[in-house]
């Protein structure tokens, strides 16, 4: 009796790889990088495209953000930035679905980490052709 393709053992073709996980095949086990220390050097990088997020410049791990507290709002609220020197969120941050204008962070805008990440030192793992903005041209 023949396998079907449904019934077919889920196994790659020895020899087949991939650029992301290097000389590894598909079908064995990779070992993931060392992690290092994040960035904590509070400079802030320019974006590569129009809209994208900041990253973070500093460390937020132990950072409590749930949905009755958030860590990043004691100096990135725009009522604290002015004294602990951070850059102030956004007024977007505090609009709504509906377009209303809201005096605390929209929930939709709430948990931070969505869309913005902590800076890694690492290597990109595969090369790519992309380019970024012009300095003149990021968005503020």
């Amino acid at each position: 009796m023949a396998q079907t393709a449904a019934s077919a053992p889920a196994s790659a073709p020895l020899g087949l790889t991939d650029a992301a996980r290097g000389p590894t095949p598909i079908d064995g086990t990779t070992k993931p990088p060392r992690l290092t220390n994040s960035v904590n050097d509070d400079r802030r990088l320019p974006r590569n495209y129009d809209m994208q997020p900041p990253v973070v410049p500093h460390r937020v791990d132990g950072y409590q953000i749930d949905k009755n507290f958030n860590k990043c709002m004691d100096c990135h609220a725009r009522d604290k930035a002015e004294f602990s020197g951070a850059v102030p969120v956004s007024k977007t941050h505090y609009i709504d679905r509906n377009g209303r204008v809201l005096d605390r962070i929209s929930t939709r805008r709430y948990f931070c980490q969505q869309c913005h990440v902590s800076q890694e030192p690492v290597a990109p793992i595969t090369g790519n052709r992309f380019q970024g903005l012009t300095p003149q041209r990021t968005t503020p």
